[in-house]
């Protein structure tokens, strides 16, 4: 019979130094996410940590909001989460994303329309995706515009909400043919009227120059 080690005390378990440091990570990370399947969830934060991956969790707890009646499943704070994740190699495949989307706890279903209304094949260009994420958020082309403004910007929360001109005509464009009912000269004309009110030194547009007037 196999020889085991008998333990006597609790000071012969070895606790590695780094374990409590892991821990209160880990806690505060699950409070500011708040997934619905904590073992779900779990298991992606320590799958990502161990692979030195990015982490699936928010930056901040979101607040319900009063005015929403049914769980909707993706909200701004996860899209943002899934951006950090997926953005970096600018496409991703289909497996990936239902990794990561079910690593946050989302809806499959969600997920499944997402990718049917975009006609997405095995490799998703992570920004169209983003801008369909924003779509389900926003419900209008202005207010779903205005999200991703608010997601993808370095500005302090609260601020103008500045992103890349290159980058808000992407999604634009995107949204815009996808609506299908909407001109192309339409999306030029106003495309090269919001040109005029880009910074000149870093090329950013904010949300004030198109969301209050077209909303």
């Amino acid at each position: 019979m196999p020889v085991f080690d008998t333990m006597y005390c609790a000071q012969q378990i070895n606790i590695p130094p780094e374990l409590p440091d892991i821990l209160k990570n880990f806690t505060k990370a699950a409070i500011r996410t708040q997934p619905k399947d904590l073992l779900l969830w779990s298991a992606a934060y320590f799958s990502a940590l161990s692979e030195g991956e990015c982490l699936p969790v928010k930056d901040r707890l979101e607040m319900n909001v009063a005015t929403q009646k049914t769980d909707t499943g993706l909200t701004p704070g996860l899209l943002k989460t899934l951006n950090k994740q997926l953005s970096p190699r600018q496409s991703c495949s289909k497996e990936e994303l239902q990794k990561k989307w079910r690593g946050l706890c989302l809806p499959m279903d969600q997920l499944e329309t997402l990718l049917s209304l975009g006609s997405f094949s095995s490799d998703i260009d992570w920004m169209e995706f983003f801008a369909l994420g924003c779509s389900a958020l926003g419900g209008t082309l202005m207010s779903s515009l205005k999200v991703a403004c608010e997601i993808l910007t370095e500005d302090e929360e609260g601020g103008a909400a500045r992103i890349p001109f290159d980058t808000f005509v992407k999604l634009y464009t995107y949204l815009a043919h996808l609506d299908g009912d909407m001109p192309q000269d339409h999306i030029d004309n106003f495309l090269s009227s919001l040109q005029l009110q880009v910074n000149k030194q870093d090329g950013l547009i904010q949300v004030s120059n198109f969301y209050i007037s077209r909303k």
